[in-house]
């Protein structure tokens, strides 16, 4: 039976030791707008080195939760640490990839005027950008296979180019987390691809990277961890133990419908913009 509000110690055998028990702890944590709390109870711990799943429906939290990380809701209870140390403190350790939506495309700057934003939690609003910034944004670039847009408007990107881009701006910041809102979201199945070829070598190499998520079946295939919210914790733990119907369920309510078929789970979603996702049944083991 899965464990509800439960930590889980599981950490990658792909990351380097690192000297913090958990990259991200987050202890019964409550945070709104105006006084009112959009999610509370939210307690849940993740080792360095692993990609954790966000899922629920909309809602149900998630963006609120990762804005709460960075310090940009205000708490109304709770704490979090990154590294053992208060996380609003650390702001210029977490990157940040927001939805497309929450981008002004109108605003007239370049590809490359957006990736050195990452770098500005590190060297300050004040300071220009030196000959090591520059060559951080390069090397971000080159990674999301940009490189060759630098000089383009934003405004004239594609969705996924937009979308590789925003995670450039994060690369270039070099974050220990990374919190990606619905990163492949209505992007072309190449760009998907990259996209987590670039969060799994971040992975791979230490680094802790968190997502949410609609897509129930990715979770399944590439994820350590997945994190079940629905203004509160529902479920923390491995996909082979948190994917019950009883937990997704309770997860979506009545805006989730599982029905087996064959060897497979589908989960009907009946929101705006949830979608029909054939979920395999992990093995157990």
């Amino acid at each position: 039976m899965t464990q509800r509000s439960s930590v889980s110690g599981q950490r990658s055998a792909r990351a380097p030791e690192a000297p913090w028990h958990y990259c991200l702890e987050v202890r019964d944590l409550a945070a709104g707008y105006e006084g009112t709390p959009a999610i509370r109870a939210i307690s849940f711990a993740i080792p360095p080195g692993q990609m954790v799943g966000v899922i629920g429906p909309n809602g149900a939290g998630k963006t609120t939760l990762f804005k709460a990380i960075l310090g940009l809701v205000p708490l109304q209870g709770g704490q979090i640490l990154l590294h053992e140390k208060e996380a609003h403190a650390q702001r210029s350790l977490m990157g940040y990839v927001p939805q497309i939506d929450d981008l002004d495309r109108r605003f007239p700057v370049s590809v490359r005027d957006v990736v050195m934003m990452g770098r500005y939690p590190r060297i300050g609003w004040v300071r220009r950008p030196g000959a090591d910034d520059a060559a951080a944004v390069r090397a971000a670039l080159e990674r999301v296979d940009m490189a060759d847009l630098a000089h383009r408007q934003i405004g004239r990107l594609s969705g996924g180019q937009l979308q590789r881009v925003l995670l450039a701006r994060a690369l270039a910041q070099d974050p220990h987390l990374l919190l990606l809102d619905e990163p492949v979201s209505g992007v072309d199945t190449t760009t998907q691809h990259a996209i987590f070829a670039v969060l799994e070598s971040l992975r791979d190499a230490g680094k802790t990277v968190v997502v949410a998520t609609h897509d129930l079946n990715c979770v399944v295939e590439r994820f350590e961890q997945v994190l079940c919210l629905n203004r509160r914790l529902v479920a923390y733990g491995p996909p082979t133990q948190v994917f019950r119907d009883s937990v997704l369920e309770e997860t979506y309510g009545s805006h989730l419908m599982i029905v087996r078929v064959g060897d497979r789970q589908v989960v009907v979603a009946d929101e705006h913009r949830h979608r029909t996702h054939p979920v395999r049944r992990p093995e157990r083991g």
